[in-house]
Order: structure tokens, then C-alpha cells, then sequence
């Protein structure tokens, strides 16, 4: 997908996307990762969502990746922070009370440029990504997540002839066909996501699975 699409739906505050409350799943399966306090944990397209500063809050440091600087500019300063910022390799990296978003391009991150990850939360970025674009992704966070770390991965699943994406399904197998076996797949939970998801409802879908997976990555 043209990163002009996601730059225009900002500009145009086009952003129905972003959920204006922490993710339940994140709160709810969060622990079962056993992710220490101080631990950096990757958010991939992080927008400006509050799961960032909810994991600030149980004390990890967080490094968030956002292609659009109006998000990232949006997040500190809904949260009344103002922050510190430098330049690596071409991203403009923003920086305050534990949380470090990196603007520009995931897929140029640079492995040895960023903290030593030890856990990722991604509950809007392979949905984000079209079918031909998903392989990619899964390999980019191959590449940066080192050897035994933990990931918590949500997914969606519908008729994908009801509704064309973003947020694009991901049905199980998918997510096993993706990341296996750079990871390690476990579902955590599956259920019913319809009933709080009225803009997709309102978009012509009948049923709706939202699955929470914990990924680890093998050696």
C-alpha cells in the first residue's frame, strides 16, 4: 500500500483506526508475555495510540515506529508531553518519559540502530498491510526481534467479501503461514470482536473474529 494513503488519512483526519481507549486485549494478555520492567518493547504504525503510554505505565521503555510526524506530533501532545528529538539514518526520532517513536518508513529500520528489543505489541499494523505486503512485514519483525522475545499480536478475521480492507483479515492459518517458522504461534484467545467494532459493522460486516496471539521469536 502507497504510504501516501496512510499520510492522507492523517492530513484528512480520516482515523477511525485509532481506538480512543487502551486495547483491552493488551491489558488483559499482557502479563502472560512475563515482559520485565525496563524492558524496550516495539509498537510497529503506532499512530498515536494510548496502548504506547499505558506500557510506559508498567514500566517498559517504548519504541514506537509512525510513518506520519503529524501522528507522532499528536500523541506527545495529547499526552502534554514535550519531547526531545534527533535524527538517525534519515527518521526523526521523538523522545519523552520513556517513550521514543521513530518517524519514517518501518520497513528501513535498521536493527542496530534501535535499543535492544526484548518484547513488540502489534494491534494495528499487520492489519494494516494488503495481502502481497504481509510476508514482508513478518520478515521485518523477524529481522529486528532478537532471539526469544515475545510479541502480542492481535488480529481480525471476516468475510473478506463483505468488506474491503484496511483493517485487512487475517484468519488463523494466515498467521501461522506468516510467521512460522521465524516464530513461534500460540492463540491466546479468539473471539467475537463484532459487537464493539461498529464502523466495521456499519461497513457491511456480518461476523467478526478478533484473535490475540503470543509470538516468540525462535533462535
Amino acid at each position: 500500500m502507497d504510504p501516501s494513503f496512510w499520510l492522507e488519512r492523517w492530513q484528512k483526519n480520516e482515523i477511525g483506526f485509532h481506538a480512543p481507549s487502551v486495547q483491552p486485549a493488551l491489558a488483559k494478555h499482557w502479563n502472560s508475555l512475563n515482559v520485565a520492567k525496563g524492558s524496550a518493547v516495539l509498537v510497529p504504525l503506532a499512530g498515536k495510540s494510548l496502548d504506547m503510554a499505558w506500557l510506559a505505565s508498567q514500566g517498559h521503555r517504548v519504541v514506537g515506529a509512525e510513518l506520519s510526524e503529524l501522528a507522532v506530533d499528536q500523541f506527545f501532545s495529547e499526552n502534554g508531553l514535550v519531547p526531545e528529538v534527533r535524527t538517525v539514518r534519515g527518521f526523526k526520532v521523538k523522545s519523552a518519559d520513556g517513550i521514543e517513536i521513530w518517524c519514517g518508513d518501518f520497513f528501513a529500520l535498521h536493527r542496530d540502530d534501535l535499543p535492544r528489543l526484548d518484547a513488540a505489541y502489534d494491534r494495528a499494523a499487520l492489519v494494516a498491510m494488503p495481502r502481497d505486503m504481509q510476508p514482508r512485514y513478518a520478515a521485518k519483525m523477524a529481522e529486528l526481534m532478537p532471539a526469544g522475545s515475545p510479541a502480542l499480536l492481535v488480529g481480525l478475521d471476516y468475510n473478506p467479501q463483505e468488506m474491503q480492507g484496511p483493517p485487512f483479515n487475517i484468519p488463523q492459518a494466515r498467521v501461522r503461514e506468516l510467521y512460522e517458522p521465524a516464530f513461534d504461534v500460540t492463540v491466546i484467545e479468539a473471539k467475537d470482536g463484532l459487537a464493539k467494532s461498529d464502523h466495521l459493522a456499519k461497513r457491511g460486516v456480518t461476523w467478526l473474529e478478533e484473535a490475540s496471539y503470543l509470538l516468540r521469536r525462535m533462535a
